[in-house]
């Protein structure tokens, strides 16, 4: 089974997998809904489920989607185009406070509220309407002598696209969900991209493979928790130099995996 928000990862799916017709099924929906989707498809438990997160090269190529810095689109970064809410409502809607928790929240970004400033002065003129318009305003906030490496814009469009797709409490979600279908001994394995979403899979998963979850000031247990997991990567795996070299995106990658022990 194989589940994504986007309709166009799912049709390169099906294309790739012309040779298994019969043997799986794809759904579009977003993953935080795995209870459910087990559900109406009478799905019990699996013996394993793998988490490939962020943004695939396929959504960065594709015309028209706005998640790429490099290449003028109006600003969209929708996974999933039926829904409402896109980058450009957030960019002309939202208040200057708004912005600036967005991209310290979800982009690490030092200059968030200098950047939010901009973007409300911008916007007073004239809306901010393409991925184009959007960068012109991060490199006249951020001063060139203070920016870090790599592109200035690419944390700003983290944030947005993470922000558009409530992709952090979703993968919350579709983690706990995606382990109670488990059956004993399966795994769940993750692929994360940066390091909010690891930080979220490292913190579950060491709470599933802890006997008590209660407040550490707490004298005794009250939880009465039991351990559910055994965590199969201390440290997470990442690319090797020669994955790195022939894939340059696959750098960031970042892989963790848990079975569980408890049916």
């Amino acid at each position: 089974m194989g589940i994504d928000r986007d309709q166009v990862a799912l049709e390169a799916a099906r294309e790739q997998l012309q040779q298994y017709e019969g043997n799986f099924v794809l759904v579009q929906e977003n993953f935080k809904n795995v209870d459910s989707i087990f559900t109406r498809l009478g799905v019990e438990a699996v013996d394993g489920s793998l988490f490939d997160l962020g943004l695939s090269s396929l959504q960065i190529e594709s015309p028209g989607r706005g998640f790429s810095y490099l290449r003028e689109e109006r600003l969209d970064m929708r996974m999933d185009r039926s829904t409402p809410l896109t980058a450009y409502d957030i960019v002309n809607g939202y208040s200057e406070n708004s912005l600036a928790d967005i991209f310290r929240k979800y982009g690490e970004e030092r200059w968030a509220k200098r950047i939010a400033h901009f973007i409300v002065q911008e916007r007073v003129r004239d809306p901010v309407v393409t991925t184009t318009d959007l960068v012109k305003i991060v490199e006249r906030a951020i001063p060139r002598s203070k920016r870090r490496r790599g592109h200035p814009a690419k944390r700003i469009f983290q944030a947005l696209r993470i922000a558009v797709n409530d992709e952090l409490n979703s993968l919350e979600a579709g983690l706990r969900g995606s382990f109670e279908h488990l059956r004993k001994g399966g795994r769940l394995v993750v692929i994360s991209y940066h390091s909010l979403e690891d930080r979220i899979v490292k913190r579950i998963f060491r709470e599933l493979a802890e006997e008590c979850i209660c407040p550490k000031e707490l004298p005794q247990c009250q939880c009465g928790g039991v351990k559910k997991a055994k965590i199969l990567t201390k440290k997470p795996v990442t690319p090797s130099l020669e994955e790195r070299s022939r894939n340059p995106r696959s750098s960031s990658a970042r892989l963790r995996a848990v079975e569980k022990i408890q049916g």
